[in-house]
């Protein structure tokens, strides 16, 4: 029984004769046959049509197809050539013999001649069947390592992927934030001008009018003084009793009570109220205008149910896991972030509002402090902490943990790092009341901690911020 022909032999072979090519022709319905074979069709038919289409065909010699014809043989010259090489390949290299052995010691397929040669003689063989299926079985068994590596990398490879599309959505939603920040102050400096602007004009034209005023009544004072000089030495010019009659009156006119004219003080614009210190004065009243936060919430440590604000100093937990990239820094379990930047010296201060939430934890956590699976809040891993549960207790998050009584329920707390001193306090900023305070030896950078929880009913507590601190501008004299 023929071997079933490979999907590229059925194109290469004659519909008619169901074998490759000879000397083939082209129809003008693109059909092709070997010549021969359509000829014998045609005389058989006694019509020239196709033998696939039926078409009828308006030449008695169709054209002969060369490029079909170079395709067949350039196959076929390749496919004996392939089967002469495997033929070549099943044959022993040294006796001719076909290979039927493979030889264990040696790792190579041999003949029965070269199993009673000196070189194999006391080596182990095996049918070369056999040495194949344990072959394969080996190399199935090398492959599961490679599939478990191959898994994790497409694995890593997806999470590369969506972290390539995390960082350009943080680089566009940045920009954007970028640009509105700077928009408000643009918009600040541009109010801020035509402000100062408007009082300039107001002042310019308020000093312009009094000059006006003023310019135009010693305009008059000019000219009634011009008119009565002119009249005296109008009546200078006559002679005799003319001039002695009216002296009497030109005397009267001679005489002058009014007081010499002078520049009032401050008429001209106040230029240095207007210019003095002028950016140091902007800077100072747009203080009064923005926020300034001693923590910065890290969004890139927040877990994947929290969402942190725009101005990156709140976090709330929603309830409703995101799509975001599993990078060592983000918790994966535990519902916090960290502060950016962190401390490791100096001493520094700032307050948590935590307002009425029941399920709080606000700290601080060392470089090492693991931020996957599950977390427990004492210094031995790497956070000095207190929290508040949903039972209504206060816990300082120590080894054994440690109960809290306090008075009052705080509505922030405030954290105090004595970073040197080796010192952690958590103070109700309403009372100045100490609710716990760590001693430890503090080492690598410290970064504030906050962690929210649930309600009781289980859903979603509401924000937790980092509260602003007034800013002052301090000028200190230069020597």
């Amino acid at each position: 029984m023929a071997a079933k022909a490979s999907p590229m032999e059925e194109e290469l072979c004659c519909s008619v004769c169901s074998d490759f090519y000879r000397d083939p022709v082209l129809l003008k319905c693109s059909h092709s046959f070997c010549g021969a074979c359509l000829q014998k069709f045609w005389e058989q038919k006694s019509s020239r049509e196709c033998p696939i289409c039926k078409r009828k065909s308006s030449v008695n010699e169709p054209p002969l197809n060369m490029a079909l014809r170079n395709i067949v043989d350039v196959y076929l010259k390749q496919k004996i050539e392939c089967e002469s090489t495997e033929k070549s390949e099943s044959l022993c290299s040294l006796h001719g013999e076909k290979l039927l052995l493979f030889c264990v010691e040696d790792q190579e397929p041999i003949c029965l001649v070269c199993q009673t040669a000196a070189k194999h003689r006391d080596h182990r063989v095996c049918p070369l069947l056999e040495a194949e299926l344990d072959k394969k079985e080996d190399l199935r068994a090398s492959l599961i390592p490679l599939k478990e590596k191959l898994e994790k990398f497409t694995k890593v490879k997806q999470e590369f992927e969506k972290t390539a599309n995390h960082i350009k959505e943080e680089f566009h939603h940045t920009e954007n934030r970028i640009k509105e920040e700077f928009e408000e102050l643009h918009q600040f400096l541009r109010e801020e001008e035509e402000a100062r602007l408007a009082v300039l004009r107001e002042e310019e034209v308020q000093k312009s009018q009094t000059m006006k005023e003023k310019i135009e009544n010693i305009t008059k004072q000019v000219s009634n003084l011009s008119e009565k000089i002119g009249d005296i030495e109008k009546t200078m010019d006559t002679e005799g009793i003319s001039f002695l009659k009216a002296i009497k009156d030109v005397k009267e006119k001679a005489q002058c009570s009014l007081q010499d004219p002078k520049l009032e003080s401050r008429a001209l614009i106040d230029v240095a109220k207007h210019l003095g210190s002028l950016k140091f004065r902007v800077l100072e009243k747009m203080l009064g205008t923005v926020q300034y936060t001693p923590v910065t919430l890290d969004p890139n440590t927040a877990a994947p149910w929290l969402s942190v604000s725009d101005d990156l100093t709140s976090v709330r937990n929603t309830g409703v896991k995101q799509q975001l990239p599993d990078n060592p820094e983000r918790f994966d379990l535990c519902v916090s972030v960290l502060g950016y930047g962190g401390f490791n010296s100096g001493k520094h201060s700032w307050e948590v509002q935590v307002g009425d939430k029941p399920d709080w934890t606000v700290g601080v956590a060392n470089m090492f402090f693991k931020r996957k699976g599950k977390i427990t809040c004492h210094p031995e891993n790497g956070l000095w902490a207190v929290s508040r549960r949903i039972n209504d207790k206060y816990e300082a998050g120590t080894s054994a943990g440690t109960p809290l009584t306090l008075e009052r329920k705080p509505q922030r707390i405030r954290v105090q790092l004595d970073y040197e001193g080796g010192e952690l306090s958590f103070i109700n900023p309403t009372d100045m009341s100490v609710i716990y305070t760590f001693e430890d030896t503090f080492t690598g950078t410290l970064f504030p901690y906050l962690c929210t929880g649930v309600n009781r009913d289980g859903s979603s507590t509401g924000d937790m911020k980092i509260c602003p601190v007034k800013v002052c501008v301090t000028v200190t004299s230069s020597q």
